[in-house]
Parts: C-alpha cells; structure tokens; sequence
C-alpha cells in the first residue's frame, strides 16, 4: 500500500509499504479521508517537537472496516461499517485514564506524533477507539471531526455557558471552530489575531466579534464589548507568549482561561493577578469523549462544517475517493 511518511524534517515521500494485519482487539480500515493539521505541517518543518522521526503521519481520519477482531469487539462494529478514528492512545491504568481524563495519560501515543499515523491506504486501530459515522455524513465532513473534538474540549474545559462571552485568540481551524460551537451554544464570541483574512473569514462563518491585534487595543476593545466586565472564558489557541501573557488582561474577574496552543517557550506570568481576579487557569489538551458530539453538531448543521476552516486552512485528502 501507499503511505505518507516524513524521513525527516523536510523529507517526505509517498512510499510503498506493507498492508497492516488486523491484530488483537483492532480493526483493519481502508482510509477514505485524511486531514492535514497545523501539527503535521510543523512535524514537515521540524518546529514539532513532539514528533519522532521517521514517521508515517495522519490523525484526522475516517474510513470503512475491512476486517474486524470478533473476539474482542466492545461496540459490535461490522465490515462495511463507517467510522471515525479517535487517534489518541492511552493505557487505561494510570491515574488520569482512572478518572476519564485519558487525553492526560501519563503514556499517551498520538498517532502521526509518536507513533504512525493513518495517511496510508490502510490503517490498523483498536476498535475500541473507532467512532460509528452516520450513513449520510460526507466523507470530508468526517476527517473535520478531530479538529471540531480539540475545539470542544477547550470549551467544555472552559465551562463556557450560554450568555457568557468568550475570547478566543486564534482564527485557525481551532480557534474559529471554537468561536462556531460558541455561538452554536449561545454564547458571544471574539475571535482575536493579526491576519485580517482570517477575521474576516470568521466574521464570515458567523463569528460575533473580530479584532485585529495588529491595528487595534485588544483589551480596550474587550471591555468595550463586555461593558468593561471583560470575557469570562479565555482561549488561548495560538501558543504565541505575547498572547498568552494578554489572557490575564482581557478575562473577567472570577473568569477562566484554557490554554491549547502549545508555546515553544516559557512565559513568564503576574502571578497576583491569579489571586487578584481568582481566575481559573485550565489546560486543554486534545479531547476526551467529544467525537459523539462532534458528529452530532456536524449531522445535524448546528454549526456549517462546509463553511468552517475545512474549506479556507485546513486540507483533507480523499485517500480512498476517486
């Protein structure tokens, strides 16, 4: 079969590999649709610093089940089913795993990162960790569902809840489908980065609010909107220090913030403000459980999937379409 696969930083190759054997407790899929993330692009560059080398990438993924482990099969899948990969493995005895946490496993594997991915022809996963997708659900839409889960997670971790005004910076994929779900929950979004594009993109997916950090004062323009209460739910989906630093200015008091990006350096913080607005700091590390609700806001056009980042950042590759 046909693979994706980065030697090194700046070395990538589609190469020919073997087919993988269905193994215990797993599933053999053909791979329909593939994502291309942020991450993968950073693993090509070599600012990843997650990524291990050589490596076969891919983690937004769906495909059809060619080939099934009857003896152990928990959700009762069948060849020809449609699934979405859940790509984050864990080993299901340490602490976090205990309590459902599993996106914090002390062990924790994602694939195209630390171990290879599925941007192949096909792909062997635990079945365990397949998600059933709906018959009528497009095949595009499906490899968008782990980016939406990254979004979610952040702003279930945020507590975000309907009325409250959340800011996000960030108008990439991650960052605007955070504002969508926002929104779709009923709270008010502000979308915050430098690249006017991009705001205007989100303005255009129905994002409440945008500010151009470049050209305008972000916590002047925060208070203004939130009549000087500032945000209750900060996200922080850049990973840029500057930005993170800017989170403590715009929450509110008794506010919280998420961070998901990830920054390649220290930032330094003033920690009384921590106390002087008792702000909740929470970290939002991939997903845990969303997938369902993923597909579900997806099926059911809560948020416009072919309007989102799927059609203006991301790319998804139709590996086993025509």
């Amino acid at each position: 079969m046909k693979a994706i696969k980065y030697a090194k930083p700046w070395d990538v190759a589609c190469v020919e590999q073997e087919k993988p054997t269905c193994g215990k407790g797993q599933a053999l899929l053909k791979i329909m649709t593939a994502g291309i993330c942020g991450s993968d692009i950073g693993a090509f560059r070599g600012t990843n610093g997650l990524v291990s080398y050589p490596r076969i990438i891919g983690h937004e993924l769906a495909g059809i089940i060619e080939e099934i482990d009857e003896s152990n099969n928990p959700k009762g899948f069948k060849v020809g089913d449609k699934v979405i990969v859940d790509p984050y493995l864990y080993c299901g005895h340490c602490y976090p795993c205990s309590i459902k946490r599993t996106n914090c496993c002390t062990s924790l594997h994602v694939l195209g990162v630390h171990v290879d991915g599925g941007m192949a022809e096909y792909f062997a996963h635990p079945a365990d960790m397949l998600v059933k997708m709906p018959e009528n659900m497009d095949w595009i839409l499906a490899a968008m569902a782990e980016p939406l889960t990254i979004s979610l997670h952040g702003v279930h971790r945020g507590s975000l809840k309907a009325g409250e005004w959340t800011a996000i910076y960030g108008a990439g994929t991650i960052g605007v489908l955070a504002g969508m779900a926002a929104e779709a929950y009923g709270a008010h979004a502000i979308v915050i980065d430098i690249v006017q594009e991009r705001l205007d993109f989100a303005k255009s997916v129905g994002i409440e609010h945008v500010i151009n950090s470049a050209k305008e004062d972000v916590v002047a323009k925060v208070m203004e909107l939130t009549n000087g209460d500032g945000a209750q739910l900060v996200m922080e989906c850049t990973g840029a220090n500057p930005c993170i630093r800017q989170t403590l200015d715009i929450v509110s008091n008794a506010g919280r913030i998420t961070f998901t990006g990830w920054p390649h350096k220290e930032t330094s913080l003033p920690t009384d403000v921590f106390t002087k607005k008792e702000i909740d700091i929470r970290g939002a590390r991939t997903s845990a459980g969303e997938f369902e609700e993923a597909i579900e806001i997806i099926t059911s056009g809560m948020i416009d999937i072919k309007k989102n980042p799927g059609n203006y950042s991301k790319v998804v590759v139709k590996v086993g379409l025509e």
